[in-house]
């Protein structure tokens, strides 16, 4: 596990983007990041943009509207409300906003078949909603303060994340004067400001890992801030160097293994079967290749020159409990 972090290198980040590869937990840990931010009397909004709902199961709510939603209160006092980012709705408040076309104008256009088009034939003006909903939600203030603290983004896998980022500099690039390329402009300016850190979840894994580094080498071509690397799902060392090295050369002492069950209490006699103790050998090889792996992958992600930040595999699995204890790492290891 990754050593507290001496100084806490996000601290005027208030944009935080959360994505990776499929399947390497950057829903829960977007949740869990969220609740590191809130902790301490602060104010966090966590959003989603795919229409997946993921961040309701993980806080066992139900499906989150569009509209800003209490879903838990984070250590130490502070709040982290939800919203899923939802393209037809937020294209009814960019006209009404920006055009100054009231709800019937709006409900005219949706039965011309534009809203629909606008949010599923034309992906690119898509992203441009979903991302100005949310540039919204970290400039809007209150009594000359922002309203929140701080924005999470569970954003699209890494295979996208750049585009859907940088789609408003299309935008800006093909709208030369006007509303649309004024807003496309603001938002470019914050999303490739120090007020905003893209943070790229992987494993420990060859493709999550080449997915990362490819995501990087994205990100920094399109001037995108890149945030940290947070390995999700780590396994510890389970067992000492000396027998870790012992069961990757198939040298590991049967008998060892069998004084072992007998002293943890696990076998009442001091001698288990062999297949027991051939299936344990097995294992603590498969162990060891696991781990030679893990370490050859970190060291690859210690090129990239971020932070690098490690959560541990939960054998138990994701429920609240667990989202917060990954928010008390986060902040312990000095990502918040």
């Amino acid at each position: 596990m990754t050593s507290p972090q001496t100084d806490r290198p996000f601290d005027g980040v208030r944009l935080h983007v959360v994505t990776g590869k499929g399947g390497t937990g950057k829903t829960t840990v977007a949740a869990a990041l969220a609740l590191a931010l809130a902790s301490n009397g602060r104010r966090t909004l966590l959003c989603e943009v795919e229409g997946r709902q993921g961040l309701a199961r993980l806080f066992d709510s139900p499906p989150l509207p569009y509209e800003e939603t209490h879903l838990a209160v984070a250590p130490g006092g502070g709040d982290v409300y939800g919203l899923a980012v939802e393209p037809r709705a937020a294209l009814m408040e960019y006209l009404e906003i920006f055009y100054t076309m009231g709800k019937r104008a709006g409900r005219i256009l949706d039965r011309m078949g534009a809203v629909d088009f606008a949010t599923t034939i034309a992906p690119g003006l898509r992203d441009v909603l979903l991302t100005g909903k949310v540039y919204e939600a970290v400039r809007r203030r209150e009594r000359g303060r922002p309203v929140y603290d701080a924005v999470v983004l569970d954003a699209p896998p890494t295979g996208r994340i750049t585009r859907f980022l940088n789609v408003n500099s299309e935008v800006s690039g093909l709208a030369k004067v006007g509303p649309i390329r004024k807003q496309a402009d603001s938002i470019m300016s914050v999303l490739k400001s120090p007020a905003t850190a893209v943070h790229i979840v992987t494993l420990l894994e060859e493709m999550p890992v080449q997915e990362t580094v490819d995501g990087v080498a994205e990100l920094r071509g399109a001037g995108m801030p890149v945030g940290a690397v947070i390995v999700n799902q780590a396994r510890d060392d389970l067992l000492p160097s000396h027998a870790l090295a012992a069961a990757g050369e198939g040298t590991l002492d049967g008998s060892d293994v069998r004084e072992g069950l007998v002293a943890a209490g696990l076998v009442k006699s001091s001698q288990p079967g062999t297949r027991v103790i051939d299936g344990l050998l097995a294992e603590a090889a498969e162990h060891n290749e696991r781990i030679a792996l893990q370490r050859q992958e970190r060291a690859e992600l210690d090129t990239l020159g971020r932070p690098v930040f490690e959560l541990p595999l939960l054998p138990s699995g994701i429920d609240l409990g667990a989202l917060y204890a990954l928010a008390d790492l986060m902040c312990k290891q000095g990502l918040t």
